[in-house]
């Protein structure tokens, strides 16, 4: 299966996105709508040094890639981190990478079609679950069709993100700076309101377990990659530029955002970004940012359903997941993985419409630390895979190794632990870890059961 392993001889994936997709793929990817929406809680709750926890926060995301990285240029792979952990790890890991990365973005595709479906409610007035149902149907269909037509929607929708970001960023950087109309150069709401750090030094650290999670997706590229005619290009180029994306689109944009509204305005509890367009008199501010959000929560539900249909079908072909997720349709498409994700995608707006309180906060809450699981076993992974490599030529490596491979994981296991002490991520983390539980059962179920089939064949 050259789409997955180099080693494998199974169903082949179809290598149709074009570097042009690919490149708008890496450059969105890093984008989520969280930037839009959740940074005026971070805002609120860290004062104007907010852009400081972005940057710290952006520093992981960046190490994590670079690892990710080295391994996907050495060893390109569809489920590329699912691999790793299992060669590096044992079966175990992998399993488990594998089924909670999916578990993660089947969870995010559902809470985001819900959130495409509020925005569109701010316009017309059409029942919540029916309009996210629409979303679902759309980028299932989106997905079902060819990679293809996934790479071109998501080229469109990444690029209405980024352009929206880069226009803010040019207009606000010109308000603050005094070259804006009727304004002069002024920076007094750092420091007017309190002061840098109204809320204290520590408050830095804790906004960094709600903001790395706004942040993940530029691992996305290294399994888009895979797809393309040359993944080792493409993966290389994706973790180059991460640096200055993450620098770009979130920390610039958020020290903008904090000079320009102060940040205990209680209009930052919608959106800062209309704040901000707002408060520089930029006229239908808030339909202009509600169709930029909308674009980025549609982009995360295309790439949600993708990413989620591609680490089934690599579960499959290791025999980890039923067979049938394996299947490729005529336009090389693994249908039935995508099916299923959509499934579950839409029993999670089924439990949104009836049991939001319920049944779709423990969903939402057992996803919630996921994706430290999945980052901490890539950068464990990574160490041992490149201790055991010490002869291999690697054309990409990563920075300063083992010392930043090793202070990466250790701050991401930092950033669990607080989050055992805080009451309102506490629950997150347990869940999470119940998840986790759960798919350790199913690997050893699994296992015991391919076992005794292998063992009834053998004595046929």
């Amino acid at each position: 299966m050259s789409a997955t392993t180099t080693e494998s001889t199974g169903p082949q994936l179809k290598k149709a996105l074009s570097q042009r997709q690919l490149r708008m793929i890496a450059i969105g990817g890093v984008i989520g709508a969280g930037l839009f929406v959740g940074s005026g809680v971070v805002m609120a709750d860290t004062g104007p040094g907010a852009f400081i926890t972005y940057a710290l926060s952006g520093v992981l995301i960046i190490m994590v890639m670079r690892m990710l990285a080295e391994m996907a240029v050495a060893k390109p792979s569809t489920g590329s981190f699912a691999d790793y952990s299992r060669d590096a790890l044992g079966e175990w890991a992998g399993f488990s990478v594998g089924w909670l990365y999916w578990y993660f973005w089947v969870i995010v595709v559902g809470f985001e079609a819900i959130a495409g479906a509020k925005i569109v409610q701010y316009w017309i007035d059409i029942p919540l679950w029916l309009c996210a149902l629409i979303f679902m149907v759309l980028m299932t269909a989106t997905n079902l069709f060819s990679v293809r037509s996934y790479g071109e929607f998501e080229f469109w929708f990444a690029g209405i993100k980024v352009a929206a970001i880069l226009v803010f960023i040019a207009i606000g950087a010109c308000f603050v700076l005094g070259l804006w109309p009727g304004t002069s150069m002024d920076f007094s709401n750092l420091t007017r309101h309190g002061g840098f750090l109204p809320l204290g030094a520590g408050v830095i650290t804790v906004g960094i377990v709600t903001v790395i999670f706004s942040m993940v997706g530029p691992e996305i590229a290294t399994i888009a990659a895979a797809e393309s005619s040359d993944p080792e290009r493409a993966v290389a180029k994706a973790a180059n530029s991460v640096i200055w994306r993450i620098l770009i689109f979130y920390v610039c944009s958020v020290f903008l955002l904090v000079t320009i509204v102060p940040w205990n305005d209680h209009e930052l509890e919608g959106s800062p970004f209309v704040a901000a367009f707002t408060q520089m008199g930029i006229p239908y501010a808030d339909h202009i940012m509600n169709a930029v959000v909308l674009s980025a929560v549609l982009s995360c539900l295309n790439s949600g359903m993708y990413t989620a249909s591609r680490m089934l079908f690599v579960l499959s072909a290791r025999s980890e997941a039923p067979d049938r997720l394996m299947h490729l349709n005529r336009r090389g498409v693994p249908a039935n993985a995508i099916l299923f994700s959509s499934i579950v995608g839409f029993a999670c707006i089924i439990a949104a419409a009836f049991a939001e309180d319920t049944i779709f906060a423990f969903l939402l809450n057992s996803s919630g630390a996921i994706i430290l699981f999945v980052y901490i076993l890539i950068a464990v992974s990574h160490i041992v895979l490149r201790y055991r490599n010490r002869d291999s030529e690697l054309t990409l490596k990563m920075w300063l190794f083992p010392v930043l491979s090793i202070l990466t994981t250790v701050a991401m296991l930092a950033i669990l632990v607080q989050m055992s002490f805080d009451e309102k991520l506490r629950s997150q983390l347990l869940l999470s870890l119940l998840s986790w539980g759960v798919v350790l059962v199913l690997f050893f179920v699994a296992k015991r059961f391919v076992e005794r089939r292998h063992k009834a064949e053998a004595r046929r």
